[in-house]
């Protein structure tokens, strides 16, 4: 009778090891492969030089100021210059936002010329082909930045949304790909980024602050600021009261229009001559 219930048991233990093997299998084969993961990591960290991790560094910190840095302030610089109601510093500030946008440009094919000779560029990770694009961007955005039309000009509206659209891209983009190239820094040298990753996020959302704080200092700056002796400045949704004429009972209404914002911003913030 146990042999027969020994018997009867053999194809479920077969079934239960059959079932259970791939699982098995499947984790010992993980383990192996994060094993050899590390030590592929450490072969490789310990096959980079000195030259090479500083050569990695330095390529880090001329994409950090040119896309990380530079070319913000240089966006930042061009805002403010909307502002300006006089001639000469307006221009200064124009051509002190040209002058940062070449050396952003010049510093960033510095970086990719040092990528090019000194790194295995096999565009397996996100970093490098983020970087390629970008690298083409800057140029693409450089050239249509000397070919700006005069202000008035038949196609002025077009090139400013192009040089609009590339600004945008290359700074966002840039952002990113610093974030992305900290990674890649730590995975090759097993060095600690927290300190360089908590400076450029405190950077960021300085400028990014910035930024959005432009577009409400001149509205701040309105709010119950004297006009003349007595008048006073309206917020811009309060109802302005009717016009009462001297010798007549008939109350003229004012009419408060309200501009598209979109139009509005692309009709103003246009700065270049």
């Amino acid at each position: 009778m146990k042999v027969k219930q020994e018997t009867a048991s053999l194809p479920l233990v077969a079934s239960l090891v059959f079932l259970f093997l791939p699982i098995i299998r499947s984790l010992a084969l993980e383990e192996i492969n994060k094993a050899k993961g590390h030590e592929s990591i450490n072969h490789n960290v310990h096959k980079l030089s000195n030259k090479m991790i500083f050569d990695i560094a330095l390529h880090g910190l001329l994409l950090w100021t040119s896309m990380g840095f530079l070319t913000p302030i240089g966006i930042l610089i061009i805002r403010i210059s909307n502002k300006e109601d006089s001639r000469r510093k307006f221009k200064i500030l124009f051509y002190f936002h040209t002058i940062l946008q070449i050396l952003s440009v010049l510093l960033a094919t510095a970086g990719a010329v040092m990528s090019i000779k000194s790194f295995e560029n096999t565009f397996h990770n996100s970093h490098q082909r983020l970087g390629l694009a970008l690298y083409g961007a800057i140029w693409v955005q450089a050239i249509v930045g000397f070919l700006r039309p005069k202000r008035g000009a038949k196609g002025r509206g077009k090139w400013y949304f192009v040089h609009w659209m590339l600004g945008t891209f290359i700074s966002l983009m840039g952002t990113i790909n610093i974030y992305t190239g900290l990674q890649a820094y730590h995975e090759r040298t097993l060095k600690s980024v927290t300190l360089w990753t908590i400076l450029f996020t405190a950077e960021v959302s300085f400028m990014a602050f910035f930024y959005l704080f432009q577009d409400k200092w001149e509205y701040i700056q309105k709010q119950g600021v004297t006009i003349g002796n007595n008048e006073t400045t309206a917020p811009a949704n309060q109802a302005i009261p009717p016009l009462q004429l001297d010798n007549k009972n008939e109350l003229v209404p004012i009419p408060c229009t309200k501009r598209n914002a979109l139009k509005n911003y692309f009709l103003n913030d246009d700065p270049s001559p």
